[in-house]
């Protein structure tokens, strides 16, 4: 009886959790442009910030994924793209040249992010501001991407600035 019980309520809070996270992606889909066919793979997906965040047809991001658009940037995503789990998108940070000189004030980077058509994104990657992805493109698991990066190209690591 004890072990239904139990069971009983890790469904229920299950079902809750599912439900807050449709809410929560329903929000996304009323704030940003993202296509009807676009699919949330998972929980804890975050987008947020006043750009706009424009996503195409059969595209799809894992679970703990985050896009941050800035205010006045836009983060694009073609068709047919396959985004991972941990992936960080972001179209503003800290310049860390700022940091590195001990400056008082620390300016920002800041930049838009487009993603072409038919890419892969693999596990925990990292896509800073400005940052350009040509169509058919695969970025492998844990890279960090600081260059642009042509059409029909495979990348994986990290390009330093």
């Amino acid at each position: 009886m004890k072990k239904l019980f139990f069971r009983l309520i890790g469904k229920i809070y299950f079902k809750i959790q599912d439900i807050s996270f449709e809410s929560k992606y329903l929000g996304y889909r009323k704030k940003y442009n993202l296509s009807k066919t676009f699919k949330f793979n998972g929980n804890e997906i975050l987008f947020y910030g006043d750009g706009k965040i424009i996503i195409g047809d059969n595209t799809y991001i894992g679970r703990y994924s985050t896009i941050q658009s800035y205010s006045g940037c836009v983060v694009t995503i073609g068709s047919n793209c396959s985004i991972s789990h941990y992936v960080k998108i972001y179209t503003m940070n800290s310049n860390a040249e700022d940091i590195i000189v001990e400056k008082k004030e620390i300016s920002k980077s800041i930049g838009d992010v487009t993603i072409g058509n038919n890419c892969w994104i693999g596990t925990n990657v990292f896509i800073k501001e400005g940052i350009e992805i040509g169509d058919n493109c695969v970025i492998g698991a844990n890279s960090v991407v600081t260059k642009n990066i042509p059409t029909r190209s495979k990348y994986v690591g990290s390009k330093i600035l």
